[in-house]
């Protein structure tokens, strides 16, 4: 089993501090998720973790199986099994999400795998979701609807089984179906290391609390101000949907 554990995390932007002493924790095969207001610090706390530029973490730890990496580059993170999905994503012209994958994948693995092998084994996986193996031959967001670039998301995580998954809004703009083929795709690669509980851990920022009707999630955090202000389990997504924020 891995875990990433944050501990008392701190990130600035321009001097301004968004996230303030922010700790917690994820284990393999788990589901986290992160709610709150608008501007509470949510989606800036995935992009320090995964090395953005724009952000500075001034104090605390980010610790991959007991190997502090908050100073590591972002691609040395993502060698090491960290994926981050961002809110918004960037369109490259002229180049397959198949080539990008097949190239990410020999790096990320050191693996010498040919093209229509990895081809054969990625279509298997992505039509197992309901995905659309069509995607694959397409270049990498360019003209995707809200809903393609999310399930394209879900293709690269089921390329690359990442140890944990960091997902910015995964399920904002989405349609019904495509939502639908999303979380399934979340389900099968947090299950797939049953019984030896391997799979990817996931720690999911969300503004919806309908979302419990697609995921259990094993821990919900509520951010305020930067800060987390209350963790419990998906008993605490219901009081949000009651009460709202406000009274958390």
């Amino acid at each position: 089993m891995s875990t990433l554990k944050l501990n008392n995390i701190t990130v600035l932007r321009e001097g301004k501090t968004i996230v303030d002493d922010v700790s917690l924790e994820v284990n393999s095969g788990e589901v986290h998720i992160i709610m709150g207001p608008n501007g509470s610090g949510k989606s800036t706390l995935l992009n320090a973790l995964m090395g953005h530029p724009a952000y500075e973490v001034t104090s605390g730890t980010i610790v991959l199986d007991g190997e502090d990496i908050t100073n590591l580059p972002t691609e040395k993170k993502a060698g090491k099994g960290i994926f981050l999905s961002m809110q918004y994503l960037p369109e490259v012209p002229g180049v397959t999400v198949l080539s990008f994958l097949h190239r990410a994948y020999r790096m990320l693995k050191g693996s010498d795998i040919a093209v229509l092998d990895f081809y054969k084994t990625l279509t298997e996986k992505v039509k197992a979701v309901g995905i659309n193996e069509e995607l694959l031959k397409r270049s990498v967001n360019v003209g995707f609807s809200g809903g393609e670039k999310k399930q394209g998301e879900i293709i690269q995580l089921l390329a690359l089984e990442p140890k944990f998954a960091l997902l910015d809004e995964i399920d904002s703009g989405v349609d019904i179906d495509s939502l639908n083929k999303v979380f399934a795709g979340i389900e099968q690669l947090r299950a797939q290391g049953l019984p030896a509980q391997a799979g990817t851990g996931f720690l999911v920022v969300s503004h919806l609390s309908t979302i419990l009707e697609k995921v259990t999630p094993d821990r919900v955090s509520v951010m305020k101000g930067g800060k987390i202000v209350r963790t419990g389990g998906a008993e605490l997504v219901r009081e949000i949907l009651t009460t709202g924020f406000e009274n958390i």
